[in-house]
C-alpha cells in the first residue's frame, strides 16, 4: 500500500509500466513477473481484479458500467470479498499489461493546483492465486478421507487439497488541503470524500497499535476492504512517500507519524488450505459419464459390427460383379488408347522429319549467306575492274572528241571552198568541170566523214549503254551490300560494336560517294562535251543522258541523306550517353548531399534523445507528477534547489534544457517524447513571467498544432490547460483567435468524449468569453455551440466551466449593451443556451449554480431577451434566485434587473 501526500509519486511507484527502460517498472508489473515466474500453468490459476473507490462507490476499472459493488464477509471465515468485480485470468505478462492500461484509462483523475493529473480515487489491484498441493504433501490431509473409505469397504479416492492466497496492492488517493489545492465544486466533494476515507484509515491504524478493544473498520468501505491487511493474517508492506517542499511541513509530519503507528502492528500470517471437493466431484461425474459412454459404445459397436459385415459382405458382391464389367470396358479402352498412340507417333515422326528438313533448310541459308559475303567481296573487286574500264571508255571519249572537232573544221572549211567554187562558177565558166569533179570528190570525202561521224555515235552510245549496265550493277552491287550489312547487324551485340559498325559503314560510304560524285562530274563533263559536239543530231540522247544524270543525283542526295541521318544518329547516342553520365554524377551528388543531410538529422536525433533523458529525469513519467497551477509552481521556482537534485522544480527543465528545446520536443514523432514535452510546457505556462516567452518562442503555435494534429487522449487534455492557462491574458487571447485557436478548440470538443478534455477545452473558452472583442469570433467558429453541446455529456466539472463560460459571456454583453456600445438579441438565444441554463439552475454543485445564476441575471438585463425569458420560463427562475439563491450579491442582481425592466415588471403584473 502507498500512502502519502498529492503528487508524492504513488502512482509512480505502484502503477508505472516502464514500456522503454524495464529498471523503471512499478511495483505492480514487478510483482506480476514475480508471480508468473513462480508459478506453473499446469498447478496454478493466477486471476486478477482491479477497482476503484471512488467517492465511497466501488467501481470495476475492468468494466466501468459495474458501479456501486457491495461487498460481502463469509460469517463462518469472516473473509471479505467483492464477488460484483471482473475476475479476469491472467495468462501472459502482455494481458496484464494491457489490462492495467484499460484499469488507468477508467481511473477518475483531474488537474488541481498541486497536482496535473490527480488521482482522485483509491486504486486496489487484487491477485488471486490457486494452487493444487501434490498427493505427498496432501497425504496427511487426505488420510482421513481413505480410512472412510475403508471402512465402507468402497474404492477410495484421493481428496485434491488447494491453497489459496490473496495479493492486494493499494494506490491511495493523496491526501490535500482545500487552500493549497484550489478545488472547488465537483473536485471539493471528491476531496471530502478522499479525505474522510484516509482519516478512517488512520483511525483504524492508531486502534490496532494501541491495542484497542474495538477497530472501526465500518466506518468506510476503504478500511473494510483492508480489514486483513492491518491486524489480520496478511503480510504487509506499506510504502510512504513525502513532498520535498517546506511549505508542506504539516502534511509531511503525518504522512511519517502515519508510517511510524503502522510498523507497531503485528499480522499473523496463515496458511490457507482446503479440500477441493468441486474438483473432485467434477471429476468423478466426468469419470462416471466416460464409463457410461464406453459402455453404450461398446453395444453400439457390436450392433453395427454385425450390420456392417452384412453390408460388406453385399458390397463386395456388387464391387466382384462391377469390377469385372470393368475390366472388360477397361481392356477395349486400352486398345483404342494404343491406336491412338500409334497414330500419334507416326504424326510426331513427321513433325521431327518436318523439323529436320527446316533444320537443313536453315544450315543451306547459313551457307548461301556465308557465300553471298564472298561473293560481295568478288563484287568489290568487279566494282574496281569496272571502274578502270569506265575510266578507260572515258579516255576513249575523250579522243574522239578530239577528233570530232578535226573532222568538223574540216567540214567548215570545204563549205567555204564550195561556196568560192560558185562564185568562180559565174565568172569562170571554163573551170566547172574542175569544180565538179573537185565537188564529187569533196561530197565523197564528206559522205566518209559522216560515217566515220555515224561510227563514233555508235561507239558512244554503245559506251553509253556499257555506262549504264554498269551503273546497274554497281546499284545492284550497292543493295547486296546493304542487304548483307543489315543481316549482319542483327547479330551484333552491345552498343559499341553497333557504334563503330556504323562508324565504318559511314566512312565506306562516304568514300563510296565522294568516289561516285567524282565519277559523276566526269562523266558528266564528258556528256557535255559529248552535247556540244552533236548537239543538232542527238537532243533525243541528250534528254536521256539528262534524266539519266537527275536520277544520279536524286540518288546521291538520298545516299547523303541516309549518310547525314546515320550521323545525326551516332550524335543523338552520344548526347545520350552524356546526358547519362551527367545525370550519373547528379545523382551522386545528390547521394552525398542526402547522407549529410542524414548525419545531421542523426546528430539533431541524438541531441533531441539526450535532452529526452534530462527532461525524464526531472519529469516524472506519471500523470500525477506534474504541476500547472500557478501558486504551487511558484513557490518551487521561489525556493531553488531541493534535497532531490534535479526534481527539484519544472524552472531547472528551463535552465538546463532550455525552452526553445523543450517546445521542439512537442513537434517529436514519438508519442512518449510529446506527452513529457507538452506537461512540462503546461505546468511552465501556469506561471504568469514563462507565459510571454512561451509564446515568443512559438509555444502557442506548437499547442495548437498538437490540437489539431495530435489523437493521443493525455496530449489533448494536456495541451488544452496549458492554452487555457495562456487564455487568461488578454494579449494571449487576441493571438489564440489570431491563429483559428478558437476553431481548433470547438473542434476538439466536438470530437473528444472524454470528460477530463472537454473540462480544459471548456475552461480555454471560458476565459475567451471574457473578451468582449472576441465574441463574433467565438460565434462564428462555433465556440457558443460547443459549449452548449458539453455541457450535454452530463459531467458536473464541465457543466461548471460551461456556466463559466456562459456567464463570462454574458457580463462582457450586459456591459456593452450598459455602455451603449451593443443592441439586438444576444447570440446565445440563438444557440438554446437559455433552455440550458434555465434546465440546470437547480444542479448539485454549488459553482455551477453561481455561475449559471450570474449567467441568467446578465441576459436579463438584455431588453431584447425579456420575450424569450417570459415564454421560456425563464422569468420564474429570475424570481427565484431573487429570493433563493445562496449568495446575496446574486439575489440582489436578480432583485435589480427585476425592477429596471419594464417588460418583466408586466410579465409580473400578469402572474
Amino acid at each position: 500500500m502507498a500512502y502519502g501526500q498529492t503528487g508524492t509519486g504513488k502512482t509512480y511507484t505502484l502503477g508505472r509500466m516502464g514500456k522503454d527502460d524495464d529498471s523503471k517498472r512499478g511495483i505492480m508489473v514487478r510483482a506480476l513477473e514475480d508471480i508468473t515466474a513462480n508459478t506453473s500453468p499446469t498447478s496454478d490459476c493466477v486471476e486478477i481484479s482491479y477497482l476503484q473507490l471512488y467517492m465511497e462507490s466501488i467501481q470495476d476499472l475492468l468494466a466501468p458500467e459495474k458501479t456501486n459493488i457491495p461487498i460481502v464477509e463469509d460469517g463462518r471465515t469472516g473473509e471479505v470479498s467483492v464477488p460484483g468485480a471482473t475476475v479476469v485470468k491472467i495468462n501472459s505478462m502482455d494481458q496484464f499489461v494491457q489490462l492495467l492500461h484499460m484499469g488507468e484509462a477508467n481511473r477518475h483523475a483531474a488537474n488541481t493546483k498541486l497536482n496535473t493529473e490527480s488521482s482522485r480515487s483509491h486504486a486496489i489491484l487484487m491477485v488471486f492465486i490457486r494452487r493444487s498441493v501434490p498427493e505427498q504433501e496432501g497425504l496427511d490431509i487426505s488420510l482421513r478421507e481413505t480410512e472412510i473409505d475403508k471402512k465402507t469397504g468402497r474404492p477410495g479416492y484421493h481428496v485434491p487439497t488447494i491453497r489459496k492466497s490473496k495479493l492486494l496492492i493499494v494506490d491511495l488517493a493523496g491526501s490535500e488541503r482545500l487552500d493549497k489545492s484550489g478545488s472547488e465544486g465537483h473536485l471539493r466533494e471528491e476531496a471530502k470524500f478522499i479525505n474522510l476515507s484516509l482519516t478512517s484509515l488512520g483511525k483504524c491504524i492508531n486502534a490496532l497499535a494501541e491495542n484497542s478493544p474495538h477497530i472501526p473498520t465500518r466506518d468506510s468501505k476503504l478500511t473494510r476492504l483492508l480489514r486483513d491487511s492491518f491486524g489480520g493474517s496478511a503480510r504487509t508492506s506499506l510504502i510512504v512517500t513525502i513532498g520535498p517542499s517546506s511549505r508542506h511541513h504539516a502534511e509531511t509530519s503525518s504522512t511519517i507519524m502515519f508510517g511510524q503507528r503502522a510498523m507497531k502492528i503485528v499480522n499473523a500470517v496463515k496458511l490457507k488450505e482446503e479440500f477441493d471437493y468441486e474438483s473432485l466431484c467434477r471429476k468423478l461425474e466426468i469419470q462416471v459419464d466416460h464409463l457410461t459412454e464406453e459402455v453404450d459404445k461398446q453395444q453400439k459397436l457390436r450392433e453395427n459390427c454385425r450390420s456392417e459385415m452384412e453390408i460388406k459382405l453385399r458390397e463386395y458382391q456388387n464391387s466382384f460383379a462391377e469390377a469385372e464389367k470393368s475390366l472388360v470396358s477397361r481392356s477395349e479402352f486400352l486398345e483404342q488408347e494404343n491406336a491412338s498412340l500409334e497414330s500419334r507417333m507416326k504424326d510426331f515422326v513427321k513433325e521431327l522429319k518436318s523439323l529436320k528438313d527446316h533444320n537443313d533448310l536453315m544450315h543451306d541459308e547459313i551457307a548461301r549467306l556465308e557465300k553471298s559475303m564472298k561473293n560481295n567481296k568478288l563484287l568489290e573487286k568487279e566494282n574496281s575492274q569496272l571502274a578502270q574500264k569506265l575510266k578507260d571508255v572515258l579516255d576513249d571519249l575523250s579522243q574522239q572528241k578530239n577528233y570530232n572537232d578535226v573532222m568538223r573544221d574540216e567540214v567548215a572549211s570545204l563549205e567555204m571552198s564550195l561556196k568560192l567554187s560558185k562564185q568562180q562558177q559565174l565568172e569562170n565558166s571554163t573551170y566547172q568541170k574542175v569544180l565538179a569533179d573537185t565537188t564529187q570528190m569533196y561530197e565523197k570525202k564528206i559522205a566518209d566523214l559522216m560515217k566515220q561521224s555515224e561510227n563514233s555515235h555508235a561507239r558512244a552510245e554503245s559506251a553509253e549503254g556499257h555506262l549504264e549496265e554498269l551503273k546497274k550493277k554497281l546499284t545492284d552491287n550497292q543493295i547486296l551490300m546493304q542487304h548483307v550489312q543489315m543481316e549482319n547487324s542483327r547479330y551484333q551485340k552491345t552498343l559499341a560494336e553497333t557504334t563503330q559498325m556504323y562508324e565504318g559503314k559511314i566512312a565506306s560510304l562516304t568514300r563510296e560517294i565522294n568516289e561516285e560524285h567524282a565519277r559523276y562530274i566526269d562523266a558528266e563533263e564528258q556528256l557535255n562535251i559529248l552535247r556540244k559536239l552533236s548537239s543538232g543530231q542527238q537532243n533525243s540522247v541528250q534528254i536521256l543522258e539528262q534524266k539519266e544524270i537527275r536520277e544520279l543525283k536524286s540518288r546521291l542526295q538520298e545516299m547523303h541523306q541516309v549518310h547525314e541521318a546515320t550521323v545525326n544518329e551516332l550524335q543523338s547516342l552520344k548526347k545520350e550517353h552524356n546526358d547519362l553520365e551527367a545525370e550519373k554524377g547528379r545523382l551522386n551528388d545528390e547521394i552525398h548531399t542526402l547522407r549529410q543531410a542524414l548525419k545531421v538529422e542523426e546528430m539533431r536525433r541524438k541531441a533531441a534523445e539526450n535532452d529526452l533523458v534530462n527532461i525524464k529525469k526531472v519529469v516524472p513519467e506519471s500523470e500525477d507528477g506534474f504541476e500547472e497551477k500557478r501558486s504551487y509552481t511558484k513557490e518551487k521556482l521561489n525556493r531553488g534547489p531541493s534535497s532531490f537534485g534535479q526534481r527539484s522544480s519544472i524552472a531547472k527543465i528551463c535552465e538546463e534544457v532550455g525552452l526553445q528545446k523543450i517546445l521542439s520536443l512537442l513537434t517529436c514523432e514519438e508519442l512518449d517524447v510529446q506527452i513529457h514535452a507538452v506537461k512540462v510546457v503546461a505546468n511552465l505556462a501556469a506561471e504568469d513571467s514563462n507565459q510571454e516567452r512561451i509564446v515568443h518562442e512559438g509555444g502557442l503555435e506548437a499547442l495548437l498544432m498538437l490540437l489539431q494534429s495530435s489523437e493521443n487522449t493525455t496530449i489533448l487534455r494536456v495541451a488544452s490547460g496549458a492554452i487555457a492557462n495562456l487564455a487568461m491574458n488578454e494579449l494571449n487571447q487576441g493571438l489564440i483567435a489570431s491563429k483559428a485557436g478558437v476553431r481548433l478548440l470547438a473542434n476538439t470538443a466536438t470530437k473528444r468524449d472524454d470528460p477530463q478534455t472537454l473540462r480544459m477545452v471548456a475552461g480555454a473558452i471560458a476565459n475567451l468569453c471574457g473578451n468582449e472583442s472576441l465574441h463574433v469570433i467565438l460565434r462564428e467558429d462555433g465556440a457558443i455551440k460547443a459549449l452548449v453541446k458539453m455541457a450535454r455529456y452530463g459531467n458536473i466539472d464541465v457543466i461548471a466551466q460551461v456556466a463559466r463560460g456562459m456567464a463570462n459571456f454574458a457580463k462582457c454583453e450586459s456591459r456593452g449593451i450598459l455602455q451603449g456600445n451593443r443592441r439586438g438579441r444576444s447570440p446565445l438565444m440563438e444557440d438554446n443556451a437559455l433552455a440550458w441554463l434555465i434546465a440546470n439552475s437547480n444542479t448539485t454543485s454549488s459553482s455551477a449554480r453561481r455561475h449559471i445564476e450570474l449567467a441568467l441575471c446578465h441576459l436579463a438585463q438584455n431588453e431584447y431577451n425579456a420575450k424569450d425569458f417570459v415564454s421560456s420560463g425563464g422569468l420564474k427562475e429570475l424570481i427565484r434566485i431573487s429570493v433563493e439563491s445562496s449568495r446575496e450579491d446574486i439575489r440582489n442582481l436578480a432583485s435589480k434587473t427585476l425592477k429596471l425592466s419594464l417588460a418583466f415588471q408586466a410579465a409580473v403584473d400578469a402572474l
